[in-house]
Order: C-alpha cells, then structure tokens, then sequence
C-alpha cells in the first residue's frame, strides 16, 4: 500500500480502534473490517467503490457479512462511505490489526521455510519466539522452496534470514570485499 492510502487510512483505523477496543469488541471487529476490506479489495467492486451513481447503503451493504452486524461497525461503514474512504480498506484493516496485536501483547510472525515443519517444531519454535519476545506469538507457516533450507522469521521490525539462500548471499558479499 502507498504511504498516501497509509496516511488516508490511520485516523479511520484509530477511530475503528477506538470504538471496538471502548465496547470489548476488538476481535469481531477484526473479523468484520478483514471481511469488508477482502470484498473491497476485489476488482469488481473496487471499481464501484468511487462511482457516483451508488449510493452509500447499496455500498455498505456489499461490504458486509450476511446476518446481524454490530451497528456501530455498520456505521463505521457509513463514514467511510460518506468520505470516499472505502478503498482504502485493506490499508484501514492491516493498521487496525497491528494496533490490535500491540494491545493484545501479540507478536504477528511469519516463518518461511523451505519445506513444510512439523507440528513438533512449529510448537518449539514459537515457545523460543514467545520467550524472545516475552508475549504471545501468533505464527503464520508459509513454505518457499527457493530458499533452498533454514527458514526466515519476520516479526514486524526484526527479520531473521536463517536460509541457505540468505547465508549464501551473505558469504557471496563477504567474498566479494
């Protein structure tokens, strides 16, 4: 996202932030701004999200789930739809998220490896990482077998290259002076 949709986004994502964190409601919230900012994010309907000839009900109502919707979310919606800040959605959704994480004590790690772990080592290493950090770990696997072996873990601010790829990439610049 562009630091242009980033700035656009953050008093929508605190307001967001606010009003779920005031009412004890962070995690449904997450889910309903998650659910509205994937539906936002598709072709077809970002293409409307900006067009004048709909109005601000019909846009909302693509935005949300089926079935009862918390109202103060469903207003929110409405604001965003009054300023012509729906698209900026997902931008709205990954800010609320890192707030969330930060209030929860929550560290979003992903670990990319080479093959897939084991339940075994996925445990042991996000007890390591739970220690490191001294909070929760919420660890999402990816595998990418251009690494080659070892695994990169991005925690936000630190990202660890434990990959025979990064390490050959290392060793080649060290070579290389």
């Amino acid at each position: 996202m562009n630091s242009n949709a980033s700035t656009l986004a953050r008093p929508y994502a605190r307001a967001a932030f606010s009003l779920a964190h005031s009412h004890g409601r962070l995690r449904p919230w997450s889910s309903l701004i998650a659910f509205a900012a994937a539906i936002a994010a598709d072709d077809r309907v970002a293409a409307l999200l900006d067009h004048p000839g709909i109005d601000d009900d019909t846009l909302v109502g693509l935005l949300l789930p089926e079935g009862d919707v918390d109202p103060t979310f469903r207003q929110f919606l409405h604001v965003l739809a009054e300023n012509r800040r729906l698209s900026v959605l997902t931008e709205i959704s990954a800010q609320f998220e890192l707030m969330r994480a930060q209030a929860e004590q929550v560290v979003r790690v992903t670990v990319t490896s080479a093959a897939p772990m084991q339940d075994a080592e996925r445990a042991r290493l996000a007890d390591s990482l739970r220690r490191r950090f001294d909070r929760e770990v919420d660890m999402r696997h990816e595998v990418d077998p251009d690494l080659l072996g070892g695994a990169i873990i991005d925690a936000g601010d630190l990202v660890i290259d434990g990959s025979l790829r990064g390490k050959l990439s290392r060793l080649q610049t060290e070579l290389a002076h």
